[in-house]
């Protein structure tokens, strides 16, 4: 990646932990969804990433609440790349196997290693939750062959340092194909802290990153056949710390993802009306870094995914 590529700028417009007692705008149905959706795809973002929820907004595994979600997107958004979730707590992975093959998403994220997952609380002291997240090796290789088997471009989620660095042997055992797609993840209680120097350390360690400035990254987690490839990578940024690592991102020639999934606040503090705001805020961003936001074909070629219906994907193929 460089400077010079367009930016993929995706929406996470609905996570599992926030709900309306929080944010007014968090979309519970499939419509409000479509409607988030589409303030999104207007203001820039070309892809789409989904957590389900049934209609009362607790979250669900169902395929059929993603199938729903999915077609709703599709039917008020128009042409966009869909990214499936597949991180939780305690649901079994053939579980969320049967919603990837019954939704066939273009892109699905996947979490690359197992750590504490927490929110602190610096007024009271204290944890406001905590958990462990658990991702080991035997589940991440399971969901990469159903990916691979389904033609699902993964969506590495990087955490900490330590979850790049498991990308390379992954790639040595033949289950995980360069060209790759990493998110660098910062702010999470429990993974890397959110500073632009972990940023960049994260970046410097994908295999296959060229760091835009006359050089193949990837050195430390990606030598030899590891880094193979022109990898993609964007920044996810928790909490307000989001813009800062966003403008980080876009000058070390990443793509950006924002929504309200990740961070409920605009920079100047106030809490968004809708992700339409956030994305828009994050298209701002990138024009004034000089660069620009990419079309969705565009997005589709730097991410290496085809064109849904090439693939003969879309909501509702694995009801067949």
């Amino acid at each position: 990646m460089s400077l010079e590529d367009p930016v993929v700028i995706t929406c996470a417009i609905s996570g599992v932990l926030a709900n309306r007692d929080q944010c007014r705008a968090i979309p519970y149905t499939p419509e409000e969804y479509g409607q988030e959706a589409r303030r999104a795809v207007e203001e820039g973002a070309s892809m789409i990433h989904i957590h389900a929820r049934r209609r009362d907004g607790t979250p669900s595994f169902e395929a059929e609440d993603f199938i729903a979600i999915t077609q709703a997107i599709r039917d008020a958004a128009g042409d966009v790349v869909i990214n499936y979730s597949t991180g939780t707590i305690g649901v079994p992975v053939q579980k969320r196997i049967e919603y990837l093959e019954a939704g066939r998403p273009e892109v699905a994220a996947l979490n690359m290693g197992s750590m504490n997952y927490a929110k602190y609380s610096s007024s009271r002291k204290g944890f406001v939750f905590e958990m462990v997240f658990s991702n080991p090796f035997s589940e991440i290789v399971e969901l990469l062959e159903a990916m691979r088997r389904l033609s699902i471009k993964p969506e590495h989620e990087c955490f900490d340092l330590g979850h790049i660095g498991s990308l390379a042997p992954l790639i040595d055992m033949g289950v995980l194909d360069p060209p790759l797609h990493v998110d660098c993840i910062l702010g999470v209680t429990g993974g890397a802290p959110p500073t632009a120097r972990n940023l960049a350390a994260m970046v410097d360690n994908i295999p296959g990153v060229s760091s835009g400035f006359g050089g193949e990254g990837g050195g430390g987690a990606g030598g030899g056949a590891a880094g193979r490839g022109h990898s993609h990578w964007a920044v996810i940024g928790i909490s307000r710390q989001q813009w800062t690592l966003i403008a980080a991102a876009l000058s070390l020639g990443g793509s950006i993802r924002a929504g309200l999934e990740d961070n409920l606040y605009l920079p100047n503090g106030e809490m968004a009306r809708s992700n339409g705001e956030l994305i828009a805020k994050a298209r701002q961003m990138t024009e004034d870094a000089g660069r620009r936001p990419a079309t969705v074909s565009e997005a589709r070629a730097l991410l290496r995914v085809p064109r849904q219906e090439e693939e003969g994907r879309g909501a509702g193929v694995g009801l067949r």
